[in-house]
């Protein structure tokens, strides 16, 4: 009968979250900062109001190659947005604290 090691009956995790997270997030940053706005509606105003150089500067502000063609560079834009604030977007839903017993509220007090 082979031997069975006490190995086996250990369990290895990988540590990562379900969703994955970047550092900006880790420090709380919510997605505002790139863009100034997670709101649709604000960014295609603001992009509408700005002329063709201006245009081309919040692209390379962005990290976006600005190119000649005022439409495309806003729809390269708007793309840019959407993935960015698709990144964000199940970050902010509210986090519920989990249920503690009294003896490990005890021990996680302890170091107060």
């Amino acid at each position: 009968m082979p031997r069975k090691s006490k190995l086996d009956n250990l369990h290895q995790t990988h540590g990562k979250v379900e969703k994955s997270i970047t550092l900006d997030q880790v420090w709380g940053d919510s997605g505002t900062a790139k863009f100034g706005t997670t709101d649709p509606e604000k960014y295609d105003k603001y992009l509408n109001d700005l002329n063709k150089s201006d245009l081309q500067a919040h692209a390379v502000k962005i990290g976006l190659v600005p190119v000649d063609d005022r439409k495309a560079l806003i729809l390269r834009l708007k793309k840019e947005f959407k993935k960015h604030v698709s990144i964000y977007s199940h970050v902010q839903k509210e986090q519920s604290e989990p249920k503690l017993s009294k003896s490990a509220k005890d021990i996680l007090s302890e170091g107060r």
